[in-house]
């Protein structure tokens, strides 16, 4: 039988974990623990986390999902309200918002960037036709901050409150009069983190929320434990439920994991940032058909994404055609995002809309593989494969 080929260089994904051996012993020693969940190394992961953020309080849950929806229900976002979501985003940003009953307005956003401008964000309050805004949901996108002063003096202008929509960011921060670290609760009332795989750190699947606000905090608390609160001086066995919540619980195992992570955070920042400053360096030689993602000068990220814009038409190519031939080199690539207001959920609700910004920029971004277990010679294959793949010299 004929020996199967296989690739001489391993497959780069997008993103991926990066998994070590004290990570495993830390979950290894959660699994002999009385608690795998609703125990002590939850509260030992909110507090590392909000100390790692600057914040007063976070709260750990589920996913970055819930951590959005725990937010909207904290801050009693109800049906007739609208919270201001830019459309170059991931689905959850918007779904959170109809989970309570509100409705979406969606702002454009910088094609060059991806990110919510000011101007933007002043756009779609003109269409809010006299409705209440509850909240402006602002994107940190591929880790870059928005300008987040800017935004939250229109958001106060306007009488709504701000949630940082942070899954992409963890470590960035926002160069103001002083370095302001993102979830730190400066200009928000809450910020919302994931720990999916591909994420800055990783528990498999999970969840935070940060905010300055105490009793925000605890109202998150008691919704992601199926809106229970337990009375003091009560029965030990006693609870009351005032309004249904849902079961948004991290487990201890999974807390466990993201405190060993947590503590690599600087370690992976840095590597993250290095690789994309190679990128960068080495990325010059493709344009002008071929430009990193516009980074605005306020921001200091740690990046989540390595995105660059492809000037497909230019180059008469297809998308597809760029993203198979690198697959064919081993190379993996993804798409953020397809314009959320262009959903057929979002069309059918709120007709068809034109945001010029987001579909320039959906038309001409790439992500690359971007993860701290990359070496710098990764970052030079996946160069050389692109010159390759847009047939630039």
């Amino acid at each position: 039988m004929a020996e199967p080929i296989l690739p001489a260089e391993p497959f780069l994904p997008y993103g991926r974990q990066t998994i070590e051996d004290d990570d495993i012993v830390a979950v290894s020693a959660a699994l002999r623990d009385d608690f795998l969940t609703t125990g002590p190394r939850v509260e030992a992961f909110e507090q590392a986390f909000a100390q790692a953020v600057a914040a007063p309080h976070a709260v750990a849950c589920a996913n970055g999902t819930a951590a959005l929806h725990l937010a909207m229900l904290g801050l009693g976002v109800r049906e007739g309200e609208v919270c201001i979501v830019p459309s170059t985003t991931f689905l959850a940003t918007a779904n959170c918002v109809r989970y309570v009953g509100a409705e979406v307005v969606f702002a454009d956003v910088d094609p060059q960037s991806g990110l919510m401008r000011p101007s933007d964000l002043s756009e779609a309050l003109a269409k809010v036709a006299g409705r209440r805004v509850a909240a402006i949901l602002p994107v940190h996108l591929r880790g870059d901050v928005v300008d987040l002063p800017a935004i939250a003096s229109l958001a106060e202008a306007a009488g709504a409150l701000v949630v940082e929509d942070a899954c992409h960011a963890l470590g960035s921060e926002h160069l103001s009069d002083v370095s302001v670290a993102v979830g730190s609760g400066r200009w928000s009332a809450a910020a919302t983190f994931s720990f999916h795989p591909v994420k800055t750190i990783a528990t498999g699947e999970g969840g935070m929320v940060t905010t300055a606000n105490a009793e925000l905090a605890k109202r998150m608390r008691r919704f992601r434990s199926h809106g229970m609160a337990r009375p003091e001086g009560g029965d030990p066995w006693w609870y009351e439920m005032a309004e249904p919540g849902f079961n948004y619980r991290l487990p201890d195992l999974l807390c466990a994991l993201g405190q060993s992570q947590l503590a690599k955070l600087p370690r992976f920042a840095a590597r993250r940032r290095a690789l994309a400053a190679r990128y960068v360096e080495q990325l010059a030689a493709l344009a002008p058909h071929l430009v990193p993602a516009a980074s605005p000068e306020w921001s200091r990220p740690v990046p989540h994404l390595m995105s660059v814009l492809i000037d497909f038409d230019a180059l008469g190519l297809s998308r597809f055609a760029v993203v198979e031939r690198l697959r064919a080199r081993g190379i993996g690539s993804q798409v953020h995002y397809i314009p959320v207001h262009c959903q057929p959920y979002y069309r059918n609700r709120y007709g068809d809309q034109r945001l010029p910004g987001a579909e320039a920029w959906y038309g001409r971004t790439l992500s690359l593989p971007l993860y701290p277990a990359m070496a710098d010679s990764d970052v030079d294959r996946v160069v050389e494969a692109l010159a390759d793949a847009l047939s630039v010299p």
